[in-house]
């Protein structure tokens, strides 16, 4: 696994490069394609039997990297993968931060199989590891987070995007003096932040996306920190997509094993623009600047690495 880290940068970067040119377009459709062929075409040049577990899509939904779609050469290692080729793809045409291009990987069997429904989400950092319940009540989890921090409820920071949905979470956080950290768009980074000491910030809350919610697992795991989520189906037919999924209770608790049960995994991400964790792509002269976030289940440790792609005039009129 580990060996195959940079043949995974190499996918995150070229996806996001070919997205950049619809950064402010407006056109979803021709961002999300761009990214899409270029990820699945690098993918199936790495030596190994991969799965996407965590996709955009279903089968009939070409051209997203649809689950249960197989990638690689078909030799080397068997590796489950959650991709998203754009993470943000609102920000990215809108021309505003907080949009990355992102893989997660780990053994087969590693990754939760979760389909694409809202996921109730509960994260923290390695000081609160072990604390947080999502069955109790946002008090409970406030305090428990306070104590095993050495701080007071007051004094927490807690990340959660801004939505109509949350409203009585931030209400409630702020009714106890705690601070409360709004972002709009990708719930990934976020709730990865809790596990970087230096951004000050204690939990991460909210219902999302489920796919999100998996790749931020990987993250959250491979530094040590901590993620709780619950599945929340809305239908009939979404309960019983979980179920054929090999979810036997849809709306259980699931804990940070449940959601990625190895510590042999990769996150992989580079900003197509900017956002708290990673800078967005930069065009300087002759070459593209992408700058990029690896994080190592195994060695538990954080890397950041700045690569220029340099091109031609007329190359660079195709990206």
């Amino acid at each position: 696994m580990h060996r195959l880290m940079f043949d995974f940068l190499n996918v995150t970067e070229t996806a996001a490069l070919a997205s950049f040119a619809w950064v402010g377009s407006g056109n979803k459709m021709e961002a999300d394609r761009a990214a899409t062929e270029s990820m699945r075409t690098l993918l199936n040049q790495i030596p190994m039997s991969g799965t996407v577990v965590i996709g955009e899509g279903e089968i009939d939904e070409a051209p997203m990297l649809y689950i249960g779609e197989r990638v690689g050469k078909g030799s080397g290692p068997e590796i489950d993968l959650a991709v998203d080729p754009i993470d943000g793809t609102t920000p990215t045409i809108n021309g505003q931060n907080d949009a990355i291009a992102v893989i997660a990987a780990a053994p087969k069997g590693a990754l939760l199989n979760a389909p694409d429904m809202y996921m109730e989400k509960i994260a923290t950092g390695p000081r609160a590891k072990g604390i947080i319940d999502i069955n109790q009540s946002l008090e409970d989890n406030l305090y428990a987070v306070a104590e095993a921090s050495g701080k007071q409820v007051n004094e927490l920071t807690v990340i959660i995007q801004g939505r109509e949905r949350h409203q009585g979470m931030i209400d409630s956080i702020r009714s106890l003096g705690g601070k409360v950290l709004l972002f709009e768009e990708g719930d990934v980074i976020p709730a990865i932040s809790t596990c970087v000491e230096h951004l000050n910030i204690d939990m991460f809350i909210g219902i999302g996306g489920a796919p999100e919610g998996v790749l931020a697992a990987v993250g959250i795991k491979s530094l040590g920190g901590d993620m709780q989520a619950r599945l929340l189906p809305r239908t009939k037919e979404e309960y019983e997509r979980c179920k054929k999924m090999g979810l036997s209770d849809p709306e259980q608790a699931l804990i940070l094993n449940d959601l990625v049960n190895a510590d042999d995994c990769l996150f992989i991400a580079t900003g197509i623009t900017n956002n708290m964790l990673i800078r967005g792509i930069r065009q300087d002269k002759n070459k593209f600047i992408t700058h990029s976030l690896l994080i190592n289940g195994r060695d538990k440790k954080m890397r950041y690495t700045e690569t220029e792609h340099f091109f031609t005039r007329k190359a660079a009129l195709t990206v």
